[in-house]
């Protein structure tokens, strides 16, 4: 547990404004060492590349114990912390949650995603809702005594399209982070924004690190870093890169 309780530690310290850690997402042990021979800091997973990995749609359709024991192997097989992507806890109430996010810490993990989505439904949950599920996430944290990391995610930006991110939708965005930090989250994570005034505006008005997916749309990571980013991730991108090789290789060798 100390070694966990250490690798938790770090992974609270590299998130700073300014100077952003980089999760170039990987899925499974393979992936991970890779990863972690590039010089990496710390593993992150993402959802939909794990699910990939193992034959299944994301959105929580790989059981949860097989992505638990992915886990277990990811972090028997580095040296490094690992954070998991619990997608929406696997259940709506706050009860199932903590019992995920108990699971996933016990498994190793030293930090999770946490969406705000409604996973198989549409829209965002209530933010009275969504706090209640953090708060169970952040108690299920406080009585591991494992100080992982709870980064809380929007989907308000993936909802929408680019072209019609503007501050109504960034004003809904600082107050659901606001919320969620109330309720225990230490991260904010907002995929699909990659307005760089957007993104200046929100770091800047809220004390979270703040978490951006390097998608096509989405500024260089130097550029991020003086908006105020603490995290860069790279989500299904490095999973869906080596798909589209793979594929391309395997054609070649199998058409001559």
């Amino acid at each position: 547990m100390t070694e966990q309780i250490d690798r938790a530690r770090t992974f609270h310290s590299l998130h700073v404004k300014g100077n952003p850690i980089v999760l170039y997402n990987a899925w499974d042990p393979g992936s991970a060492k890779i990863v972690e021979k590039a010089g990496a800091k710390a593993i992150a997973t993402g959802s939909w590349p794990v699910a990939a990995a193992f034959g299944y749609a994301d959105g929580e359709k790989i059981p949860l114990e097989l992505a638990l024991d992915n886990i277990r192997r990811i972090v028997a097989a580095v040296d490094l912390p690992v954070t998991m992507d619990l997608e929406g806890g696997y259940g709506v109430d706050p009860e199932t949650v903590a019992r995920t996010v108990t699971h996933a810490i016990q498994a190793g993990a030293i930090g999770f995603n946490f969406e705000d989505q409604i996973v198989g439904g549409t829209g965002l949950h209530d933010i009275a809702v969504q706090v209640k599920r953090i708060e169970a996430a952040a108690a299920a944290v406080k009585a591991s005594g494992i100080p992982a990391f709870l980064n809380a995610r929007t989907d308000i930006f993936l909802k929408a399209k680019p072209d019609t991110h503007d501050k109504a939708l960034l004003d809904q965005a600082i107050e659901r982070a606001h919320a969620f930090e109330r309720a225990g989250a230490n991260g904010f994570f907002a995929p699909g924004l990659g307005d760089e005034g957007l993104i200046e505006a929100l770091c800047k008005a809220i004390a979270l690190p703040v978490n951006i997916i390097a998608l096509a749309h989405v500024p260089p990571r130097q550029r991020l870093a003086e908006l105020g980013v603490a995290r860069i991730s790279h989500g299904p991108v490095p999973y869906r890169q080596m798909a589209e090789w793979l594929e391309a290789k395997a054609r070649l060798a199998i058409s001559g």
